[in-house]
């Protein structure tokens, strides 16, 4: 049986629990909520729903301590990955259903992919394949730019391109 932290099992479970719930569950070991994240995160539904139903009548001790870390890891997994080199972000923050209803836009939208590819990749894979498609927003600075800057003994990383077509766009009303 494989559990997989797919966008539609993290939209699914986020938007019935949140995370702080679904992390408190795996703390408090409730068996109903594990049990639904083990149902919404398996490839196969019905070896999923054999497993749970294999438990009916024994000790549950022994499955918690097998599945807590495991389940752990993958809620974790619902959330994308950080990126090391990011800048903290100063902005305001985003709720996980708009956060995830922009990746499953990206992922069909922007990439291509089919909502059913959608639905089962995870945020941390559509994330990083829209990185990889269109970069991660940093703009590379230009070279003879640059030179140029440091010649003047400016900021060799300021754009006065950008900014005199900044100047002409407000100065034109548009």
């Amino acid at each position: 049986m494989t559990l997989r932290p797919t966008l539609r099992a993290a939209t699914t479970l986020e938007a019935r629990h949140g995370f702080p719930a679904l992390f408190r569950a795996l703390g408090d070991f409730n068996v109903i909520v594990i049990s639904e994240i083990i149902l919404t995160a398996c490839s196969d539904r019905q070896s999923a729903a054999a497993l749970l139903s294999s438990l009916s009548g024994r000790p549950l001790s022994p499955f918690f301590m097998a599945v807590h870390k495991p389940l752990g890891d993958l809620v974790e997994m619902f959330q994308i990955a950080p990126d090391p080199k990011a800048k903290p972000s100063t902005g305001k923050e985003t709720a996980w259903q708009d956060l995830y209803r922009m990746l499953y836009r990206t992922a069909t939208g922007a990439l291509g992919w089919t909502p059913e590819a959608a639905w089962n990749a995870t945020p941390t894979e559509i994330n990083e394949a829209c990185i990889g498609r269109f970069g991660d927003g940093e703009k590379q600075p230009d070279a003879e730019q640059a030179a140029q800057n440091e010649a003047l003994g400016l900021d060799p990383e300021f754009d006065r391109a950008g900014l005199r077509a900044l100047k002409a766009k407000i100065a034109g009303g548009a």
